[in-house]
Parts: C-alpha cells; structure tokens; sequence
C-alpha cells in the first residue's frame, strides 16, 4: 500500500492540464486566442430541412474556418464571437493577472481562456492560488461564464464551493445587449476577492468540525451509494471506488496535518474528485473534468452540504 500511496501522490497536475494550449507569452486577448486556434469567427446561416424547406425561427452557427456545425439556435440567439467575449479580459493584465492556457472544447462548440491572479491567498496556513475561467459557447446550450477556481497550491486540488457569503460564477445568455453584459462581467471579476477571502473563513470553520473515522467511511457510504438494484460488477467498482476515496482521506501526504475534520474531509473528496482516473476512461474524461472546474463539481458540493450539518 505505501507504494501504491507514493506513487498516487508523486505528481499532482491542475485540472485542466492536457487540455488547450499554454499562453503564457501572450500580452493580449487576441494573441492568446491566435496561440490556441481559436481565432475563427462563427457565421450564422439560415435553417433548412432535407428537402430543402426553411425552417422558420432557427438558424444555424457554423465555424467559418472549416464548416463545423456548432449548434443550432434561436432567431434571438446573437453570437459573441472569441475575440468579443474575451477582450475585455485584457484590462486586467495591467493588474498582474496574466493568461494560462486557452483552447476549445466540444470541437469549438465551447471556447475558454484560463487567467490566473497574481498573488496567492493563504488560507489555512496554506497557499492557494486563485484562477479566473473564461468561458464561452456556439452551441446554444451555455452563455459567457467566468468562474473563479481556488486551488491549494502543494497538491493542485480544485476547492470550489458553493459558498452562499459570495458567488463564484457569472453568466450571460446571448440575448439582448451583450455589450452592456460583457461590461457587466467585467466588474464582477472584482468579486474574485470577496470569493476567496469568505472561503478563506469558511475553510477555517470546517476545519473546527472535527470528524471521527467513523463519521468519515459513514459519509464516503452516503457520497457514493450503492443501489441494490445495480450489477455486481457495478458493486464492485463503488467499493473500490470508496476505497480510493479513504486512501486519500487518511493517507494523502498534504493531508496528515490538518488533523480530522471537515475541511481535511472536503480536500480528500476534492483530491478523489480532480485527481482520480475513472475506472472507464473515454476520450472526454478530462473535458469533464474541466466542466466542473467551470460549473462545479456535484461531489464536492454534497459534501460541503454533508459536513454542514454536522455542525
């Protein structure tokens, strides 16, 4: 087991490592999304059946650079093009925030661009990195989205919490005036700070919660349930799944100071959540990863609610 552990701990990379293209030389907006190939525009064409028939109230975006479909949408749906959605992103390079990473997801039909702010908080006694997620959609199904994504800086754990003290996402749908929306966007990246300072207290009431072993192999059972109405097989994969999950809460070198309690139990769940290889891996795993790094990760919000209660 403890060389299963050490090599389990050895390298830790961010979420969305292997995805995009790294930016970190690039002083603009423009010339980042030139660096990802991600400077094509998207063209809205009209709507027709097999047989040639319009079809009323729809159109569809098409990438011009290759003729990719990227969804079909609304006769209100405007398109905000890359360079639109993330220019205003370029203001706050005079405040020390510089680009990561940019790159695509769904064959264009998502597009994003990863800042990172220039000085980390320490919470916990620790250092957290703070990193803002620009996100942008052509398929109709998402909006202009920044997200801000905390991550310890010793093992590279995402810790995003749906805290109700300050939000840690934006949005716009494309509708209406989008200037005045994109603007809008822009002063709420101010709100990175509040985000990070209100986790910063709330990590340090969840670390006061003290949780016994039991409690935590209790809650691992209720995070990852097991129906009876599943295959064996399936059954199998959860109990190897909640033995995962208990290696990194007890046996994570990063963890063995924070002593037992909930804010080790949320980083352990974190860790299985970013860092875990799927016992089925498909060519999209790490796409979702980075999906919930934007949106949220669903594990780690029912465990935050879980050790809430305890208190």
């Amino acid at each position: 087991m403890a060389a299963e552990v050490e090599t389990m701990f050895s390298v830790r990379e961010r979420p969305w490592h292997g995805l995009g293209t790294i930016v970190e030389e690039a002083p603009d907006s423009e010339t980042a999304l030139k660096l990802a190939g991600l400077d094509w525009m998207v063209e809205q064409r009209q709507l027709y059946t097999e047989f040639g028939k319009n079809v009323p109230g729809y159109k569809v975006n098409i990438r011009d650079k290759d003729e990719e479909i990227l969804g079909i949408v609304t006769d209100r749906y405007k398109v905000v093009q890359n360079t639109e959605a993330f220019a205003f992103t370029d203001e706050l390079l005079g405040k020390g925030v510089h680009y990561e990473t940019a790159g695509s997801l769904q064959n264009g039909k998502k597009t994003w661009i990863l800042a990172k702010l220039p000085e980390p908080y320490v919470i916990t006694g620790e250092e957290v990195n703070s990193y803002l997620v620009f996100s942008n959609s052509h398929d109709g199904l998402g909006a202009i989205r920044v997200a801000i994504t905390p991550i310890r800086v010793v093992c590279q754990n995402t810790l995003n919490l749906a805290l109700n003290t300050a939000s840690r996402s934006w949005a716009s749908k494309h509708m209406g005036n989008i200037q005045e929306k994109i603007e809008e966007a822009e002063e709420t990246l101010f709100l990175a700070d509040k985000y990070m300072k209100e986790f910063g207290k709330e990590a340090e009431k969840l670390q006061k919660i003290k949780m016994p072993d039991k409690k935590v192999e209790e809650y691992i059972e209720l995070l990852l349930p097991i129906r009876d109405d599943i295959t064996l097989r399936k059954k199998k994969n959860i109990h190897y799944l909640r033995e995962e999950l208990k290696m990194r809460y007890f046996e994570a070198p990063d963890l063995q100071h924070m002593g037992k309690n909930a804010f080790r139990f949320i980083n352990a769940v974190s860790d299985f959540s970013t860092h875990s290889t799927p016992l089925r891996t498909t060519h999209q795993y790490r796409e979702q990863i980075f999906d919930k790094t934007i949106k949220g990760n669903p594990l780690i919000d029912k465990a935050y609610e879980m050790v809430k209660e305890i208190a």
